[in-house]
């Protein structure tokens, strides 16, 4: 299978090439050729699976040139050896007959990255070998906060690779900040940008089209790329979990085969629920794509209106992993709903580029909108919802995770829709300590990382390992940019 851009459909590129460029030379999406179908009995097929074998059976249709033996070795070494806390990796959990939720934070960062992260270096690694290209690979990526972690710790110590973060500061959580600057890895940097997410993404963006910053880096050995969710290699990966989850409930008796079953996530970047959706194009009996922002609710208005308009007040949220304006896998989308049509979506992103804001047609409008259902919430309602949610299941979750269970409710309000419905969970709630102790009543609430014993002690849930082995730990990384000059730590990084 080839992939081609998102702005140039005649541009194709083998699936190793997708991966080491990251982004099309012409600032595109790269995007599978044909997205293919699931045999009829998938999903029956995959019930019995363990997830890293459902890994394999879904990955094999995209990546051709890569072995079914070279996909299980990516696998085992992406999610065995005790790198995931729950044996089934993308557990399953059951709040009622018609609502569950699965846990995607049970990684080594505590957050929904990792499910990509973690296979990510495994296929860049193989696709530098496979695509002859013989300079190193300098990984860029823009973090709105779980992002930065996880790509740090996936590509900690990865032969022929060096990964700069950019997050915006004051944008992350304590522990998110503390998770980065705190990294290990000879081949690792963090830096933190005066500005928000959006700024840093617009950075990185800047950077990648830098031509002569890329013959530069070139004549040192390296070139750009790219572990940001415009990575196809990163979005992969996720539209596992959606096929896992469907096949969980199968197993279990939950649905019966070909129930059709929602899937609820919160949304800033696009990439989570774009995953969704291809899983969907590929046969999973996917009904609804519920889309769930926060007061950063620009998706909701395009959703709801066909009209995306970036010019709007930016909001820092209580769900900072979603306070983003530019929702960069949106293009994908769009590629697929004006049929592939590279020239109108050339034209979108100029206009969200010169002026920040684009109408589409009302055919990929109407497309658009039978595909998903869009919804948006603030801080106290999520807030509301953490506590109603452990006062009635006694299940905890974090302020991202609220935000979909809030909009679940507007949707089923709105609809009537009783269908099976899972809640896309995506970080773990010890990694948002105060907010979460803020909606469980907690006025006084405890200083640095014994915020987690705190909540522990409330709950009696146990903090995950990997965040309580932050204490202690001092900061690696203390240099802070602005969003103009973010070059020179890219220079600095690199020797």
């Amino acid at each position: 299978m080839n992939y081609l851009s998102t702005r140039n459909k005649e541009l194709r590129m083998t699936p190793a090439q997708a991966i080491v460029k990251g982004l099309a030379p012409d600032g595109g999406l790269l995007t599978p050729a044909v997205i293919p179908r699931l045999p009829t009995r998938a999903m029956e097929t995959m019930k019995d699976m363990s997830y890293r074998q459902r890994v394999v059976y879904i990955l094999s249709s995209y990546l051709e040139g890569f072995t079914s033996s070279e996909l299980n070795l990516y696998a085992a070494a992406a999610y065995g050896g005790g790198k995931f806390s729950d044996p089934d990796v993308a557990p399953v959990m059951k709040l009622d007959d018609s609502t569950y939720c699965m846990e995607l934070w049970h990684g080594p960062t505590c957050a929904f990255k990792d499910m990509a992260l973690q296979m990510l270096p495994h296929l860049l690694s193989a696709s530098l070998v496979k695509s002859d290209e013989r300079r190193s690979a300098c990984i860029l990526v823009a973090t709105s906060g779980d992002t930065g972690k996880a790509a740090l710790e996936g590509f900690r110590d990865v032969d022929r690779t060096k990964i700069l973060v950019f997050y915006p500061k004051n944008g992350v959580s304590d522990i998110q900040e503390l998770q980065m600057v705190t990294q290990e890895g000879g081949n690792v940097g963090v830096c933190a940008v005066v500005g928000n997410f959006d700024d840093a993404q617009t950075g990185v963006k800047k950077l990648f089209s830098d031509e002569d910053l890329a013959e530069e880096l070139s004549e040192r050995g390296y070139f750009l790329s790219s572990a940001n969710s415009i990575n196809w290699g990163r979005v992969l990966p996720q539209i596992v979990y959606y096929a896992s989850a469907y096949c969980d409930l199968l197993h279990s008796g939950a649905i019966e085969k070909g129930q059709e079953v929602n899937f609820c996530v919160p949304t800033g970047n696009f990439g989570n629920i774009l995953a969704g959706y291809y899983a969907k194009c590929m046969g999973v009996p996917i009904k609804k794509l519920i889309c769930a922002s926060n007061a950063n609710n620009v998706l909701t208005d395009f959703i709801n209106t066909g009209v995306y308009d970036r010019n709007r007040t930016f909001y820092n949220t209580i769900s900072p992993s979603m306070d983003i304006l530019i929702s960069s896998n949106l293009e994908r989308m769009l590629f697929e709903l004006t049929g592939r049509d590279d020239k109108l979506v050339r034209e979108y992103m100029s206009q969200l580029s010169q002026i920040g804001c684009y109408r589409v047609e009302s055919f990929v409008r109407d497309r658009m909108q039978k595909l998903f259902y869009a919804g948006c919430t603030d801080d106290d309602e999520t807030k509301a919802t953490i506590a109603r949610l452990w006062n009635e299941h006694s299940y905890l979750v974090d302020p991202h995770t609220a935000v979909a269970f809030h909009v679940l409710d507007q949707y089923r309000a709105d609809t009537g829709d009783d269908a099976p419905t899972v809640v896309v969970s995506t970080a773990s709630p010890f990694k948002f300590c105060d907010s979460v102790l803020d909606a469980l009543g907690v006025k006084e609430r405890k200083s640095g990382l014994d915020i987690l014993d705190q909540l522990s002690e409330l709950t009696g849930v146990r903090a995950p390992a990997a965040l309580a082995r932050l204490k202690g730990r001092r900061p690696r990384f203390t240099s802070v940019v602005d969003k103009a000059n973010m070059e020179a730590p890219v220079q600095a990084f690199l020797p």
